[in-house]
């Protein structure tokens, strides 16, 4: 029905329909997941292509809100790097009021279920960039490659990133859930996974990860503030001390090696890059707007006293 009538003026914005998010989250955990052949092939095939045709409406959505200040970016390599690096300041929430609240007044519970809020939404970084890099220019797959290696800890078990959320997730016995997560969280990891593994989002993708590197390292250094206030172990809160330094430099890398030379060679790439990386502001602004509303009550406007 379209969105001008009752019915549609009704639906909940897709990043806040719970039921819509959870049932992508766990279509993503299985169709993600190694598999066998299904001797139902069809069936399966239908049911995937169903799930693909809702997934496609969810980004296409979620892209529409973006396009119109996306089509700003310059197509020249150094220009297009100052437009996105700009991001850091102008892009949507960055400046978060939530998260100086956390590094200053957070009690344990309230990190605790930030934890688990941030641990369920978490798409994978290191399999994300893996899928991202497909058939991408040969400097910009060396870097990606040189950040997946980093992910993956060089090499070392005990250095892979996605462990280590797990060790913080362990230490604060905390039980990340689907049906317990914000509709906004889980749509933030969701929409991650539906940029990596649709080739046609593929610039889209690589816009969204370069600005998470850009962005994080100055929220993770106040969540690791917090966890370090509430005397959290250095082995725990690792995960948020590492990329607090390490995503600096990453995204130095990125907007060097990455966009200018997928800018340089196809141009039109910029306003996709640009489209990913204000999807996926947006989606942690949601999310940020969300986690204030549970933490602080109200409209999450004004912190409690």
């Amino acid at each position: 029905m379209p969105d001008g009538t009752l019915m549609g003026r009704l639906r909940p914005h897709p990043h806040h329909d719970h039921a819509l998010q959870a049932k992508f989250a766990h279509w993503n955990r299985a169709r993600l997941a190694p598999q066998t052949p299904r001797t139902d092939w069809r069936g399966a095939f239908e049911e995937e292509r169903a799930m693909l045709a809702i997934e496609r409406a969810f980004i296409e959505e979620t892209r529409a809100a973006q396009i119109e200040r996306a089509a700003t970016a310059p197509r020249a390599p150094r220009a297009f790097v100052a437009w996105f690096e700009a991001l850091k300041e102008s892009g949507q929430g960055q400046g978060d009021p939530l998260f100086p609240w956390l590094a200053e007044k957070a009690t344990l519970e309230e990190m605790r279920w930030f934890v688990e809020q941030e641990a369920a939404g978490e798409a994978g970084f290191d399999d994300l960039v893996a899928m991202s890099q497909v058939k991408m220019p040969t400097q910009a797959k060396l870097e990606l490659a040189r950040n997946y290696w980093d992910e993956m800890g060089r090499g070392n078990a005990k250095g892979m990133h996605g462990p280590m959320l797990e060790a913080l997730v362990q230490a604060l016995k905390v039980t990340p859930k689907v049906e317990t997560t914000l509709a906004p969280s889980l749509a933030l990891g969701n929409t991650m996974a539906a940029l990596a593994t649709n080739r046609a989002y593929a610039y889209h993708a690589i816009g969204a990860l370069g600005v998470i590197e850009l962005t994080a390292p100055g929220r993770a250094a106040q969540v690791s503030e917090a966890l370090r206030r509430l005397k959290v172990s250095a082995k725990a809160r690792h995960y948020f001390d590492l990329h607090a330094v390490l995503d600096v430099k990453h995204s130095e890398a990125w907007n060097r090696e990455v966009f200018a030379s997928i800018v340089a060679e196809t141009p039109e790439a910029a306003i996709y890059i640009a489209e990913g990386a204000l999807m996926r502001l947006q989606c942690g602004a949601d999310c940020f707007d969300a986690y204030r509303r549970h933490l602080w009550g109200g409209d999450g406007m004004r912190e409690p006293t």
